[in-house]
C-alpha cells in the first residue's frame, strides 16, 4: 500500500520547488523521457554560438523488455548565462520534451546500462557497464544508429574489457590523464586496463566505410572479431562489493575505491610504492602486484555508495553512503585510531546518498544527490563564515545553498561552468509517474559575493517592489 502521507509531502515540496524556479536558475531544460534513465553525462562541446552552445549528451534507457535497452546521444542546446528570460524558466512544459534536446544516435545496448563514463582522451569512447563482468568500449562516431525494435540484435562493442570473475555493473571510472579504465565488482576486486594502443587503433579505423548493420552481431556483448582486453592489473582489499571508484585527477597510477564493507581504500599501481600508509604487497599478477588492506575502515557507518577525487584539491575525497550523510576525507590524515576521521561530515539528506561530484570551476564547491530525491549543492569554502548553522539549511555544517531536486545523478559541465545535468525515474518521487531530465544552471546570484549581488539587485529595486506589490 502507498504512503498517503509521504506521497503528499513530495508533491508538497516539489510544488514549493517549482514556485521557485525563477530565483534558483538562470536556465533551466525540463526534458521528459520515454524510460527511466539510470546513467547520464555530458560529452564534448561540439558547437558555440553567440546566445547558446551545442554539447553532447550520453544517456541510457532502461526498457520494460518490450523493445532493447539502448545508449542514447543526444545534443543538447545549452544558451548561455544572463539570457533565458525568468518568465520563460518559470513555464517550462512539464509533459513535453524539451527543444533544446535532440537524440542523434541510438545503440542497442546488450543490457542494461547502468553506467556510462566519457573518456577525456577522446570525446569519441564511452566505456559502459552492464549486468555482467564486463566492460563494454563504444567508439559513438563510428556505431551505425539503430533503431530500437524487438528482437534487433544489440550493437556491437568496439572492445570488450575482461577480468572480474563476478558481475561489474556500477563502480566505473575514467583517467583524465591516460587512456585508463578503472571499475569495480561483486568479485570485491578493482580492476585497471590500458586501452591506450586499442584507442589508437579504433581512431585509425575511423574513416574507413562501414555498412550499415557493421557493428551488429555482438555474442553475449563480446564482439564477434574478439577484440578483448585483458586487465593491466588486479587489485584485492575489500571485503565485500565495490560500488565506486575514482582516479586521481592528476595520476594515472593512483585510483581509490569504496565499497559496502564501509571502507574506502587509496591504491598505488606502481610497484613497490604505497600511498599515504603501508601496503602488504602480497603477490605478484601478470607481472603487477596486489595490494592489501583498506586505508579507511570504518568510513561511514553504512555501505559506501560513491565516492569523487577532487580535481582542484588532489588532497580532498568524498564519500556518500546509506548512512544519509557525505563526508570530506583528507588524504594526508585519513584514519585516527584506525577508523576512518572525516575532515567534515555534511548531513543535508535523509535518505542513502547515491551520487557526489567535485565541481570543475570551484575547488569549495560540490554536489550530492540522494535516494530522498534532493540534489545539494555544497560549498565547504563557507563552513564557519555563517553564524547560525540552523538557518544554513544544515543542524552539522553550513549549507551554503541548495536544490530540492527530485533526481539521483548529477554531472557538472566543464564547459558551461555550474550547470548540473541529472537524469532519474520518477515514478516514486510523482504522482503522475513521470520520466524526466532536468538541465539547468544555477543563478549566480546564489553563490556570488553577498556585497555583488546587493549592488546588483539595488539597481532593480523599485522594479522588485513594483512587481512584489502586484
Amino acid at each position: 500500500m502507498k504512503d498517503k502521507p509521504a506521497e503528499r509531502a513530495v508533491e508538497e515540496r516539489y510544488t514549493q520547488w517549482k514556485s521557485l524556479v525563477p530565483v534558483l536558475y538562470d536556465w533551466l531544460a525540463n526534458h521528459n523521457l520515454v524510460w527511466p534513465s539510470l546513467s547520464c553525462r555530458w560529452g564534448p562541446q561540439v558547437e558555440q554560438a553567440t546566445y547558446k552552445n551545442r554539447q553532447r549528451l550520453y544517456l541510457s534507457e532502461q526498457t520494460d523488455g518490450s523493445v532493447p535497452n539502448t545508449l542514447v546521444i543526444a545534443n543538447v542546446e545549452v544558451v548561455k548565462s544572463r539570457v533565458a528570460a525568468a518568465e520563460h524558466i518559470a513555464q517550462f512544459n512539464e509533459e513535453s520534451r524539451s527543444p533544446f534536446v535532440k537524440k542523434s544516435k541510438t545503440i542497442i545496448h546488450p543490457g542494461e546500462v547502468n553506467r556510462i563514463r566519457e573518456l577525456p582522451q577522446n570525446s569519441n569512447i564511452v566505456a559502459t557497464h552492464t549486468d555482467s563482468p564486463d566492460v563494454l568500449i563504444w567508439d559513438v562516431e563510428s556505431q551505425s544508429n539503430r533503431q530500437p525494435v524487438l528482437g534487433a540484435t544489440p550493437s556491437r562493442p568496439d572492445l570488450v574489457l575482461t577480468g572480474h570473475q563476478d558481475n561489474a555493473e556500477f563502480a566505473l571510472a575514467m583517467c583524465p590523464t591516460e587512456p585508463f579504465v578503472l571499475s569495480g565488482g561483486k568479485d570485491k576486486s578493482v580492476v585497471l586496463w590500458s586501452i591506450h594502443d586499442h584507442i589508437s587503433s579504433l581512431a585509425a579505423d575511423q574513416g574507413a566505410s562501414k555498412s550499415p548493420g557493421s557493428k551488429g552481431g555482438a555474442v553475449n556483448g563480446k564482439p564477434a572479431d574478439g577484440s578483448t582486453v585483458q586487465a593491466r592489473g588486479v587489485f584485492q582489499g575489500h571485503e565485500d562489493t565495490v560500488e565506486d571508484v575514482q582516479f586521481n585527477p592528476s595520476s594515472a597510477q593512483e585510483f581509490c575505491s569504496v565499497g559496502d564493507d564501509s571502507c574506502l581504500i587509496l591504491w598505488d599501481a606502481r610497484t613497490g610504492l604505497s600511498l599515504l600508509l603501508s601496503f602488504s604487497l602480497v603477490r605478484g599478477y601478470n607481472n603487477h602486484l596486489w595490494l592489501t588492506k583498506p586505508q579507511v575502515e570504518k568510513a561511514h557507518n553504512a555501505d559506501l555508495h560513491c565516492v569523487d577525487w577532487n580535481p582542484n584539491d588532489v588532497n580532498l575525497i568524498l564519500t556518500g553512503s546509506a548512512d544519509n550523510s557525505v563526508r570530506m576525507f583528507d588524504r594526508r590524515n585519513l584514519t585516527s585510531g584506525g577508523v576512518g576521521s572525516p575532515v567534515h561530515i555534511f548531513e543535508g539528506h535523509t535518505a542513502a546518498v547515491l551520487c557526489v561530484q567535485w565541481s570543475p570551476a570551484k575547488a569549495t564547491v560540490f554536489g550530492s544527490a540522494a535516494e530522498d530525491g534532493l540534489l545539494n549543492i555544497w560549498d565547504h569554502g563557507k563552513i564557519g563564515k555563517v553564524e547560525n548553522y540552523a538557518e544554513a539549511g544544515d543542524s552539522s555544517y553550513p549549507q551554503a545553498y541548495s536544490s530540492d531536486m527530485l533526481g539521483t545523478g548529477i554531472k557538472w559541465s566543464t564547459f558551461t561552468g555550474m550547470l548540473p545535468i541529472h537524469g532519474q525515474s520518477l515514478v516514486c518521487l510523482k504522482m503522475e509517474k513521470r520520466l524526466v531530465g532536468e538541465i539547468w544552471r544555477m543563478i549566480d546570484l546564489i553563490y556570488r559575493p553577498e556585497e555583488e549581488v546587493v549592488a546588483e539587485l539595488d539597481k532593480f529595486k523599485s522594479h522588485l517592489l513594483a512587481c512584489s506589490s502586484s
